[in-house]
């Protein structure tokens, strides 16, 4: 199995850039972590894809992408920082019937009634957070249409994840228009839409860098860079242990009263951090 990795190109000397990804290895990293089910590691791959293409499009810093469509598996939340990924839903044991075209109902799982977020965190005193509605809950329709309203940026997306017994193939491509790009570039783009919609089952016949020139043959395409991608969490023991103090003395002493003390789970990777009643007294000691 090929190493996951982002790429990022231009085509027709620089008029539009492309950013093309290979999730898969990453997507089944979650999907064994989240023990999630068909709908739900395809959500988990779609949504890993996603969040690597717009991290993509800022040079350093963390982005946060949020899918919250009011549907049975909860909240889509993914984590990128310059190829570290990880990812989390609310509820991954979700499974819904494939739908018609055979392909999995994401956008039944997530919903459509919501917002897509994004946070963008580049080490400025603030983030910058955009917001859109939900579209389709689909991942692809929504990634796109955010780019478009909120950060006024057309764009055309694909996403996919083929997932059987284990995930198959996973990943994903945008392209936008850079100043200068001509209607011509625009319109052989869009001509290739179809083609582009089939990128998992592209990429399990073929690696990023081999689909580069059958994607964009004619169009001058240049790899710029590529980047490894890996699933990996960055919780800690002293993470959680803030956490416990962020809530307050009367909160850790409810805990030590009722449960002799606490575990906490971390969302993204599962690892449990367990504190008995000493560990928790000493931590309100801290507070102090």
């Amino acid at each position: 199995m090929r190493n996951d990795s982002a790429l990022h190109i231009t085509v027709r000397t620089g008029e539009a850039r492309a950013i093309l990804c290979e999730t898969t290895q990453t997507a089944e990293t979650a999907r064994q972590i989240h023990r999630a089910s068909r709908t739900c590691a395809a959500a988990l791959g779609r949504g890993l894809s996603a969040a690597v293409l717009l991290s993509s499009t800022q040079k350093t810093g963390r982005l946060t992408l949020t899918f919250k469509g009011g549907g049975p598996a909860g909240a889509l939340v993914m984590i990128a920082a310059e190829g570290v990924l990880k990812a989390t839903i609310d509820d991954p044991a979700v499974e819904l019937p494939l739908k018609a075209n055979g392909q999995p109902d994401v956008g039944g799982a997530i919903g459509r009634e919501g917002r897509v977020t994004v946070v963008r965190d580049l080490g400025l005193k603030e983030p910058y957070v955009g917001q859109s509605s939900l579209v389709t809950g689909e991942i692809a329709e929504d990634l796109c249409l955010y780019c478009t309203v909120s950060e006024q940026q057309p764009s055309l997306c694909a996403l996919g994840a083929r997932v059987g017994e284990r995930v198959l193939s996973s990943g994903g491509l945008l392209i936008q228009p850079l100043p200068g790009c001509s209607e011509q570039t625009i319109t052989d783009l869009e001509a290739r839409a179809l083609a582009f919609s089939n990128i998992s089952g592209l990429l399990e016949r073929e690696s990023p860098e081999e689909l580069v020139n059958s994607l964009f043959n004619g169009m001058d395409p240049v790899v710029l860079s590529s980047r490894p991608l890996a699933y990996q969490c960055d919780c800690s023991r002293e993470r959680m242990e803030r956490a416990l103090i962020s809530m307050g003395r009367d909160e850790l002493q409810l805990l030590i009263e009722e449960q002799g003390g606490a575990e906490l789970v971390c969302h993204f990777c599962r690892s449990a951090y367990a504190f008995d009643a000493g560990q928790l007294r000493v931590l309100m000691k801290e507070q102090d």
